[in-house]
């Protein structure tokens, strides 16, 4: 009896569905359809109704915008009562980026949203696209998990977690502060305790205004003066502050902290997340970070750059006040956040 599961898969484009030509891979309108028809893995009877969607101009991942989001969004909410799951073939660039937005994004999400992606494309013999995309499909029919999630490589991460952390491995994606939500073997493993469920339940979708959101890395020997040319960029928002170890910063440079200090009584928004893969910020173990919480920096706690940086356009969409924003920062939204 075939399945009579429906999955809409939306190709947003990248490399998965790219065809080879004399200039290089490329994108070509119904090639990844014709190519999935092809293979006899995708007529299997286990395999659910698919619809593919191509996107009429092919987005290449380091291209990705904030339109670009809401784009597949509102793609996701105009066929969201027609399909047990959905299934985003995205670039890997940007992947991380895209799934972290849609988190967010999709307020009251209850179905399964996979991105997933492949490091070559679907006709090439030593493909991953083949796995990725079967096992992503076969997650969203069968397993209601519903969040953003990103699959890759035998793991179904958290979307609002996940990294890209290689950039030609197999294993491209990682989701270093909390395990994979399923693990793909000969068996399906998944850890149920670690799925975030939405308190919402009517889909709503939340269109990313145009906050000026930045990132600003410390190192050693930065300059005072360039950070406060930074933060006095007119209209700047909210920062993703990517500092030392546990939230740490240079407490010998005054200026620097004064900087930071006169940003965040102006009303900006500054979010401590630390460069470090693993691990979680804690400003009050070290002096070097107290003198942040001091100046009005608010902690990201474990959250990637990622989710941090689309937590800051989705609150600043919502025309809250800034301590709004600044509390829901270091709220758990959507599973982003180990407090």
């Amino acid at each position: 009896m075939a399945n009579s599961k429906k999955v809409y898969i939306a190709y947003t484009g990248g490399t998965i569905g790219m065809k080879p030509s004399n200039n290089g891979f490329i994108p070509q309108n119904g090639f990844l359809e014709q190519t999935l028809a092809s293979f006899p893995e995708f007529n299997h009877k286990q395999m659910p109704q698919i619809t593919i969607h191509d996107y009429a101009e092919p987005i290449d991942s380091a291209n990705m915008s904030p339109e670009d989001w809401y784009l597949i969004a509102k793609d996701i909410e105009k066929n969201y009562h027609h399909y047990d799951g959905f299934v985003v073939l995205h670039g890997t660039d940007t992947m991380a980026y895209t799934a972290s937005a849609l988190s967010f994004m999709l307020e009251g999400l209850q179905k399964p949203v996979i991105i997933t992606g492949s490091q070559i494309p679907l006709t090439q013999l030593r493909t991953d696209a083949r796995d990725n995309i079967i096992n992503a499909i076969y997650l969203a029919a069968n397993y209601p998990i519903p969040e953003v999630s990103l699959f890759f490589h035998d793991h179904l991460h958290r979307g609002n977690r996940c990294t890209k952390t290689d950039a030609d491995g197999f294993a491209a994606f990682s989701s270093p502060n909390i395990p994979p939500i399923a693990s793909i073997g000969s068996k399906i493993k998944v850890r149920d305790h670690l799925i975030f469920k939405q308190h919402r339940t009517e889909l709503n979708v939340q269109r990313f205004s145009s906050p000026k959101i930045a990132i600003l890395t410390l190192f050693p020997g930065i300059s005072a003066e360039f950070v406060s040319d930074f933060l006095a960029q007119p209209n700047l928002d909210g920062v993703v502050l990517q500092s030392y170890g546990m939230g740490n910063a240079p407490i010998n440079n005054q200026p620097l902290i004064e900087a930071l200090k006169e940003a965040c009584d102006k009303g900006m928004v500054i979010v401590n997340c630390t460069q470090c893969l693993q691990g979680s910020v804690n400003m009050s173990t070290y002096e070097t970070g107290k003198i942040l919480i001091d100046a009005g920096v608010i902690s990201g706690f474990d959250m990637t750059t990622e989710a941090a940086l689309a937590k800051l356009y989705y609150l600043f969409s919502r025309d809250l006040n800034i301590e709004l924003v600044r509390e829901k920062m270091i709220t758990n939204l959507r599973g982003e956040l180990t407090i």
